[in-house]
């Protein structure tokens, strides 16, 4: 990325926002929580200061401190009979779905734990988690967050997989699977959409005894249970194992959460179980194949997510990163199809 220029004083102001940044961050959650952004957009002149507190009851002087903050941070403006308006950096703020997961996200799951990165880049380990509880990783804890953190931390993670599941599932079934392993299943999403697209497919959800249980719940909800099974594993473990007999051993999202001498292990033992013609497809959010700097800029900034709250070694990766990785695992690459969705990249790799 070539060096910006910026005069003094411009960089100046940038850096005191950043100085700044955890005040400009909460000041949006009220602006938003109290119906700010909203108020603002209903008026279409925009509306007064008075106006704003009588209509969401809050005092003028709670209202008048998040405004001026609001109005520094380019949120709001105010035009030329003295009403706020919304930017268009308000805008988004208020109604962009991306940005809406984003800030829920960081609000319920990172914001206090973050405070902890910097002893979580010294010990290697994410330290900020026991601002949520007492576990060794977040993934042990997610049956056992709060509905409100729960329903943000699951938000999050599927706006950036579930998107792209029809274009992925085109890709998967080209291959006429009849057994595919889901390692790393989650919710059990993508096994009911395989079961949805194929009336044949058997698929086998491969993950932790707490996530294991939600998603086959799931599937049985929407009568998958004898085309649904699963397989209790901890990765983490000594010697985790998996079946044999996948014609395809699907991965979405998953292996970013594990450093890249646990990704290799797992590749390993993905490979083990493997004939000569099971495939592995891995799904990332690569940070070197965006298209546009703002996606680039999120990947990077989960990256702490997982260094303070998730297990505190492992990252957002470069595609380049990975294909090194499944070298070192026994694994061949042998299609590399990106843009998947816009910002996803399907490896599919089979045992050398």
């Amino acid at each position: 990325m070539p060096k910006k220029t910026m005069r003094a004083v411009e960089a100046l102001q940038e850096a005191q926002k950043i100085a700044f940044a955890p005040y400009i961050f909460q000041a949006t959650i009220s602006l938003r929580k109290l119906g700010i952004l909203d108020f603002i957009f209903n008026n279409n002149n925009g509306a007064t200061l008075e106006e704003i507190a009588k209509g969401i009851s809050v005092s003028e002087y709670g209202v008048g401190v998040l405004l001026e903050i609001a109005e520094s941070s380019d949120i709001v403006f105010t035009n030329g009979e003295g009403n706020y308006e919304l930017t268009k950096i308000g805008y988004f703020l208020a109604f962009d779905k991306t940005v809406n997961v984003n800030i829920n996200f960081n609000n319920d799951i990172c914001y206090q734990g973050l405070y902890h990165l910097n002893d979580s880049i010294v010990n290697g380990k994410a330290e900020g988690l026991k601002e949520l509880g007492d576990w060794p990783t977040i993934y042990e804890g997610l049956s056992k967050l709060t509905p409100q953190q729960n329903k943000s931390w699951f938000e999050f993670d599927h706006f950036y997989s579930d998107y792209v599941f029809n274009d992925a599932l085109d890709v998967v079934f080209k291959r006429n699977p009849k057994l595919i392993f889901d390692v790393g299943a989650n919710t059990g999403k993508f096994a009911i959409s395989c079961c949805d697209y194929n009336d044949e497919v058997a698929i086998k959800m491969v993950d932790l005894p707490g996530q294991l249980n939600v998603a086959l719940a799931n599937a049985k909800k929407k009568g998958f249970e004898n085309r649904v099974e699963g397989h209790e594993i901890d990765w983490l473990s000594e010697n985790p194992q998996i079946p044999t007999g996948a014609d395809i051993i699907w991965m979405s999202q998953f292996l970013d959460c594990f450093s890249k001498d646990e990704i290799v292990k797992i590749l390993s033992i993905c490979a083990n179980s493997m004939d000569e013609n099971a495939e592995l497809f891995i799904m990332e959010t690569f940070t070197d194949r965006q298209k546009f700097d703002n996606a680039k800029f999120i990947l990077e900034a989960t990256s702490l997510y997982f260094t303070t709250m998730a297990n505190g070694n492992s990252k957002m990766y470069k595609a380049s990163e990975f294909i090194e990785l499944i070298d070192r695992a026994g694994l061949t690459l042998v299609e590399d199809i990106n843009q998947i969705g816009e910002n996803h990249t399907i490896l599919v790799c089979k045992k050398k």
